[in-house]
């Protein structure tokens, strides 16, 4: 530590975010990205844009692109807030929502970065622990106090709730808000979208990194209650006017509005992940049932971090993670099914060599 960091840089325990490793011949599959390009009028879109109005500031309400995901998702452009990947936009919505003078909600295994917005923020919190399945248990939030935010589908576990669950937390929960997380929803859960128009404290939070392809430009947004977008602009505009620039939001234009390429490899994905499920309990693993685009699996004669580990000596990349009710577990990205292939090879090398 240096002594001119502040106390609150002193403080953090930062998030961790998966590798990003150059090794040739890798198969990368462990930070959830598509195995697929973006849309090719993503692209396009985004290579017209790199012209002279560069040097002119972008539209700081991204303005076109909320119009735009408004018409998709049938709400008011009043109702949607852009920003610099859902990550900002989650961020923003801890400082803007979440900070209530009672902690906020979370489970206890959950995208890691929850814990970390609250350290940064000064936000007291409480973990909720999944049931003995690994399931959020929406009962469990029902009579405590505090704001509530849950990924779905969780997140590294990958089982969604149902739109009637979470509406059910909505309606006894109205005295709080209420973020929902869908980074992945488009893999195979329900969104809760629609609940938005009789729930004025649900923020429903997603992102184009996952199931449009675009990680690499950094685009998140909200949908709530014209008040809770507010609260959100009050804080982006307290920290940074222009989240999005040009390239990213003609980008993210061009990939709504491509609804062909993204159901076609949506689909394959989907179909990927059933397959890869099967082959894995094949091999003796425990999966959990993902509604996203990975899965979470264990086997019981060996530690997550010895899958991991052989995985990685074969050049297959996985997330493995260290908390004490996850240990046993990995996390594989569904990628192609070349990428598949290769890393249930790997796994049958490993099971089959000598202990």
């Amino acid at each position: 530590m240096s002594r001119y960091w502040s106390e609150l840089a002193r403080g953090l325990s930062p998030y961790v975010p998966g590798e990003q490793p150059r090794i040739p011949g890798l198969v990368k599959l462990n930070t959830n990205e598509s195995p697929f390009g973006p849309s090719p009028m993503a692209i396009e879109a985004v290579r017209l844009a790199a012209a002279d109005t560069l040097r002119l500031y972008p539209d700081p309400q991204s303005t076109h692109l909320r119009e735009v995901l408004a018409e998709y998702h049938g709400v008011a452009p009043e109702q949607v807030f852009v920003g610099n990947g859902s990550d900002e936009v989650l961020a923003h919505a801890f400082a803007g929502l979440l900070k209530q003078p009672k902690p906020v909600l979370f489970p206890d295994v959950t995208y890691s970065f929850y814990p970390v917005y609250c350290r940064l923020l000064g936000i007291d919190h409480e973990t909720v622990p999944l049931d003995g399945e690994m399931r959020v248990c929406i009962a469990d939030y029902l009579d405590r106090g505090g704001s509530i935010i849950i990924a779905n589908p969780n997140a590294p576990t990958g089982i969604a709730l149902s739109r009637a669950e979470v509406e059910h937390l909505v309606s006894e929960r109205a005295d709080a808000p209420v973020v929902i997380d869908e980074a992945y929803v488009d893999f195979g859960a329900d969104s809760a979208i629609p609940l938005i128009r009789d729930h004025p404290n649900l923020l429903v939070v997603q992102t184009l990194s996952k199931s449009r392809a675009l990680a690499g430009l950094r685009v998140g947004y909200a949908i709530g209650d014209q008040v809770l977008i507010e609260g959100l602009t009050r804080v982006k505009d307290s920290f940074n006017s222009y989240p999005l620039g040009r390239p990213a939001q003609a980008g993210a234009i061009a990939a709504i509005q491509d609804e062909a390429y993204f159901q076609q490899k949506r689909s394959i994905i989907i179909g990927n992940r059933e397959s890869l499920t099967a082959a894995l309990i094949q091999l003796g693993f425990d999966v959990l049932p993902s509604s996203a685009n990975f899965v979470f699996v264990r086997h019981p004669s060996h530690t997550g971090q010895a899958l991991s580990a052989a995985l990685r000596e074969r050049a297959v990349l996985v997330r493995h993670f260290s908390g004490a009710r996850v240990s046993d577990f990995i996390r594989i990205t569904i990628g192609s099914k070349v990428e598949l292939d290769r890393l249930t090879e790997a796994l049958a090398e490993f099971l089959a060599s000598p202990m």
